[in-house]
């Protein structure tokens, strides 16, 4: 069954990409509807770590000095150019002259200046401030620059300056970006019908020629997928462009009017089990139930065979992966010795909470649950909504275990923070991904990376499952959209419809 799976979904994808290669001109004019699946708690992405945010906000409406092309490629934005010194601390990035923001101001040097000093300080309520902690001064200069200079290299500083943590907005409107995003992008923050739908509209004095080439785009918010799949088979979506199940993509070839791509992602889907408290904080737990999970029977059953498994937290598509995925193979009888020796001979009961608007990672835990429970863990098992899941197990670390995706590309930094909703706390990683910083030479950054991906992976900090591919569904006369998934965005600039 699963060398037939595999031959079915090449062959879709084969058939898949001769269609899409056949594209017409772009043509401009009208709006697309889009399904996100849950809603963003907000707009402005340096203050949440939600990836919901920057699906919708980034380089649609929000955008930096440089930022990812869908092949992962990172380009110019905001800056048109940059130069770096010989020793690597000192970077100084040429902003593009007439840029305006959606509200008709200037982009200035002094608020990407602010921009920057915000995002250094660690009590300025930016989330990440960790990816900006080398840089020692930003300075406006003549020609229209911005110079960085560090206190130390930083290998990842280009790459931290694509995400969406480093947009840019009018640094006097910090605190209304809650309510009115303002960027530069093609698009532009028109209205937010709670709970509905984001609309955006074109901004008419984007500084890149040609794009957009929608009028508007509308994100509306649909948590169930057969809701989701229903709405694009009759016109009032266009496009699903997260979280679609395998199962719907694999009837987009017998469906009149829809097309689907399958592409690359940065995303591992993750059991995270919580270290501070037991039995979690027993390593021999953490490998008991690494053991009692059959990742090959998830991928096939929940996911009709379209996941790569993995062993520690990188995805496939990522430069410095290494392949892991055999060093805890299904073994319930190595996982009951392991529990033994543990000192739980008869199992325990635990708390499994599942994401409420994550098909993938819903049934993906259930049938995690229904595993444990052939090794003697017993499982409570429930289903919690977005608002609790991001309060009160992300941010507040008050749960046993859980699972979500993780999207964010290059994100295996946040196993050297200790207060991460894991609540791991290694000193060698922590050490390692220090010096991965200021390592220079790109195949000394894999070794690091992979070392840590060891380490990570030794401990059975989390249960890593799969890394599932990009999945769109889309209506067969719309082109443009991003088949790959280098940053948790769904780019609309590019996007066009042909009638």
């Amino acid at each position: 069954m699963k060398t037939f799976l595999k031959v079915l979904v090449g062959l879709l994808i084969f058939g898949l990409s001769i269609s899409v290669a056949q594209t017409p001109e772009p043509v401009y004019g009208g709006s697309v509807n889009i399904a996100i699946t849950a809603e963003p708690p907000g707009w402005d992405p340096t203050v949440s770590t939600s990836q919901e945010i920057a699906r919708v906000m980034y380089h649609n409406v929000y955008e930096g000095l440089v930022r990812f092309k869908e092949n992962g490629e990172i380009v110019p934005a905001l800056a048109e150019s940059w130069e770096v010194s010989d020793d690597a601390l000192s970077w100084t990035f040429k902003i593009r002259e007439g840029i305006k923001f959606h509200d008709g101001s200037d982009l200035t040097l002094e608020d990407i200046v602010a921009k920057f000093n915000r995002a250094k300080d660690p009590d300025s309520g930016h989330v990440h401030t960790k990816y900006f902690t080398a840089i020692e001064t930003i300075e406006a200069g003549e020609g229209n620059t911005v110079t960085f200079t560090l206190n130390k290299p930083s290998s990842s500083l280009l790459f931290n300056l694509a995400r969406p943590d480093s947009i840019i907005y009018p640094a006097a409107l910090q605190e209304s970006q809650a309510s009115t995003p303002i960027g530069t992008g093609p698009f532009m923050f028109d209205e937010y019908i709670e709970g509905s739908e984001v609309r955006l509209i074109k901004n008419p004095d984007y500084y890149m020629a040609g794009v957009p080439y929608l009028d508007a785009v509308n994100f509306k918010i649909m948590p169930d997928p057969d809701t989701r799949f229903a709405a694009l088979q009759s016109g009032d979506i266009n496009l699903i462009g997260t979280s679609l199940p395998p199962e719907q993509f694999l009837q987009l070839d017998s469906l009149a009017g829809l097309k689907g791509t399958s592409g690359s992602a940065t995303t591992e889907i993750t059991v995270g089990m919580n270290e501070s408290r037991a039995p979690f904080n027993n390593k021999l737990v953490r490998q008991a139930i690494t053991y009692a999970i059959d990742k090959e029977a998830i991928v096939n059953g929940a996911m009709f065979g379209l996941g790569t498994v993995i062993g520690s937290h990188m995805s496939p598509s990522e430069p410095y992966y290494i392949d892991l995925s055999q060093q805890y193979s299904y073994n319930p009888e190595k996982a009951r010795e392991l529990l033994a020796e543990a000192g739980y001979p008869d199992g325990f009961t635990i708390k499994f909470e599942l994401p409420e608007p994550y098909n993938i990672e819903r049934r993906s835990g259930q049938v995690v649950a229904q595993q444990l429970a052939e090794v003697g863990i017993t499982v409570d098992l429930s289903v919690v909504d977005w608002g609790t899941w991001i309060n009160r197990i992300y941010l507040g670390h008050d749960y046993d275990m859980t699972i979500i995706g993780h999207s964010e590309p290059k994100d295996i930094g946040v196993y050297g923070n200790p207060d991460y909703y894991f609540q791991y706390n290694n000193p060698a990683v922590t050490a390692l991904l220090d010096a991965v910083e200021l390592e220079l030479v790109p195949e000394n950054q894999t070794a690091i990376y992979q070392a840590v991906a060891k380490i990570l992976a030794n401990d059975a900090v989390n249960v890593w499952l799969f890394s599932p591919p990009y999945l769109v569904a889309v209506s067969d006369n719309l082109y443009g959209f991003w088949q790959n998934q280098p940053t948790p965005s769904i780019d609309a600039t590019e996007i066009y419809q042909v009638q």
